[in-house]
């Protein structure tokens, strides 16, 4: 007779541990926010999404104000993360860089309704609740700065001669104005469109380095 070994049983919901319970919360959080916006997120909502009920989300978050914000600091470091990683794998090259973090906002991970949508209802919520405003702020300032070095490299290395905070600005304000768009055009277009306007602007920016689909080979 052969021995079999039998596969290890598949986690269910209520086998998971409390990082990876707080993580599927966080995601059923951003799900309602995209779809319902903050006034119909509800903790009920959430646990719904998640098949959860209303007193476990309760156990891990006490109220519907602390779920919301931790699932900011969740979005906000997986945000971080993405950019910082596609970093770390590109070229040491200014363009390398710069187009790295080009590359990094429209990433399948970040780049998604869910994420954009989340974003967009927590900058409109920043005004009256100051909380919100400096957590997002906090992370836009070291994504500022890397930016505007980068651009700076380029003006140093390459001889060209824009002022780094405006160039940084243009491409900044270019990606999340695609992102916005992308999700409230009544016919928005595609992520490759979005990627060939913000490489429009790198071209316009640095045009021996930078065309219309990306870098230029040199």
């Amino acid at each position: 007779m052969t021995n079999t070994v039998s596969a290890p049983p598949a986690r269910t919901p209520r086998t998971l541990s409390r990082e990876e319970r707080r993580v599927q919360l966080f995601e059923a959080t951003l799900a309602a926010i995209a779809e319902c916006g903050f006034s119909r997120t509800t903790l009920t909502e959430v646990a719904r999404r998640a098949g959860l009920s209303h007193g476990l989300v309760l156990f891990h978050f006490e109220t519907k104000e602390k779920l919301l914000v931790e699932t900011l600091d969740y979005l906000s470091e997986e945000y971080r993360k993405n950019w910082q990683a596609t970093l770390d794998g590109s070229g040491p090259a200014p363009e390398q860089k710069l187009a790295a973090l080009i590359n990094a906002d429209f990433s399948p991970q970040v780049c998604q309704p869910s994420r954009i949508n989340a974003w967009s209802a927590y900058w409109g919520e920043s005004q009256s609740r100051p909380l919100y405003l400096s957590k997002c702020g906090e992370n836009d300032e070291l994504y500022i700065r890397t930016l505007e070095g980068f651009c700076a490299g380029m003006n140093s290395a390459h001889g060209y001669q824009i002022d780094p905070a405006r160039a940084a600005r243009l491409i900044r304000i270019t990606t999340e104005g695609t992102w916005l768009e992308m999700t409230t055009l009544l016919n928005p277009y595609d992520v490759r469109e979005a990627k060939a306007t913000v490489w429009t602007c790198a071209q316009l920016l640095y045009p021996r380095h930078f065309g219309p689909e990306g870098p230029l080979g040199r």
